[in-house]
């Protein structure tokens, strides 16, 4: 067929973004549907009404992933495609989005132009791939992909409260994600299309990206248990003061993320107890994460991150409690994927480069179960999980249409998976 007949309706398309991003938490700036939260519950029932609005027959699973399929002439197998809608906090209005209406676009656009596939084509929201309070993310994508054990639904938050029972009450029991498969006729391969989150193609004029990898990701909880004192009378050479041990950790966090190419860490919440002005603290808990496509940096950094908290904390005289919450491993996209993107690219006439990914995405888990492929679109500035998220109608068409056209050369074809 003409691939060009695929391309999307721009102005539809955009439309439908500000739309979902209306429903967000009004007591934040920015754009805020944190998962599990009453605006992002709503918006799912938005987004399903999208997908049976496209033609696709719809269900939530037991995961709380929003699926719709549409069925193809022979159904012997399935193609995948779809990303997520929730955010995080004081977040943009793209990230996720894009993939998720895209997919929505590419089945309208599929009926619009008669184009029958073969295989089943399945377009998935799915639940919570933003981390949340919990330490974890991609909740839906590894429910789906038989990555969760009964011990996942097990983390705490600060208060205490299992991820578990919070599932529970937003009526996903975590017994219903045990054990849960695809959805559909075996999966022949997936691809996500995303915002890049980073400079590289914009800095580079380049219009679209094939991911080669998306990065692995450790996450270390360090609590530093000092002692408190009254800050007025307590000589300094007497202190034991937790907080200053995490101010010096952190610092290392930054040195380490330094250290590897394409690789970072960061730390991105601290939480101090007792909180008082003129108090030494006593506890400073902090959350560590390094990310890299590359494993063996990705182990290298996080013994060398635990070792040198160990060491402030005994340089300090104080203790201090390591919880590592590894997240996932660096996962390669599938060759056979990405040279699909890329003569698809091609044949569209959009420029494109190879580039890995240090954010980490649904797609890296549906990695475990078919060949897997991400497509980029710039990122104004590299700006991400920010009010000043942006990326032009333009770009997100032109991406929609690639992903169009690259399920569509999908269907049918035996892919291959890299050996692991």
């Amino acid at each position: 067929m003409d691939l060009d007949e695929l391309r999307p309706d721009a102005d539809r398309l955009w439309n439908g973004i500000e739309e979902l991003s209306g429903f967000t938490e009004p007591d934040h700036d920015g754009w805020t549907r944190r998962v599990l939260g009453e605006p992002y519950l709503e918006s799912r029932g938005w987004v399903a009404a999208q997908m049976a609005g496209a033609g696709l027959q719809v269900h939530t699973d037991a995961a709380g992933n929003t699926i719709g399929v549409l069925a193809g002439t022979e159904g012997k197998a399935s193609i995948g495609t779809g990303s997520h809608t929730d955010t995080v906090a004081r977040g943009g209005r793209f990230d996720g989005i894009v993939g998720t209406l895209g997919a929505i676009e590419v089945a309208l656009r599929l009926r619009e132009t008669g184009t029958r596939l073969r295989d089943d084509l399945v377009v998935i929201d799915f639940l919570g791939e933003e981390p949340n309070e919990f330490g974890t993310s991609c909740i839906g994508s590894r429910a789906l992909t038989g990555a969760v054990s009964p011990d996942f639904f097990d983390r705490t938050n600060d208060d205490g409260r299992t991820l578990g029972d919070r599932l529970q009450v937003a009526g996903f029991p975590p017994d219903g994600m045990l054990g849960l498969r695809w959805p559909a006729a075996p999966l022949r391969g997936f691809v996500e299309l995303h915002i890049e989150q980073g400079p590289v193609l914009e800095r580079t004029g380049t219009e679209l990206g094939v991911v080669t990898a998306i990065a692995g990701i450790e996450r270390v909880v360090a609590s530093f248990l000092g002692r408190a004192d009254h800050a007025g009378t307590a000589a300094m050479t007497d202190r034991k003061d937790a907080l200053a041990a995490a101010a010096q950790a952190i610092l290392t966090v930054e040195q380490i993320g330094c250290s590897g190419e394409n690789s970072v860490a960061t730390v991105g919440t601290v939480h101090v107890e007792p909180g008082a002005l003129n108090v030494v603290p006593s506890l400073a808990r902090l959350w560590a994460e390094m990310r890299s496509p590359s494993p063996d940096w990705l182990g290298t950094a996080r013994r060398e991150l635990m070792d040198r908290f160990a060491a402030i904390a005994a340089e300090r005289g104080i203790e201090v409690d390591l919880r590592r919450l590894t997240d996932q491993d660096p996962v390669p996209t599938a060759h056979s994927v990405q040279d699909l993107i890329a003569d698809t690219s091609d044949d569209l006439g959009y420029s494109w480069r190879s580039i890995p990914s240090g954010a980490g995405h649904d797609a890296a888990h549906l990695a475990a179960i078919a060949p897997a492929g991400m497509i980029f679109v710039p990122s104004r500035a590299g700006r991400s999980h920010c009010p000043e998220e942006w990326t032009d109608r333009e770009d997100i068409a032109r991406g929609a249409h690639a992903l169009a056209a690259t399920l569509v050369r999908m269907d049918g074809l035996a892919l291959e998976r890299d050996p692991r």
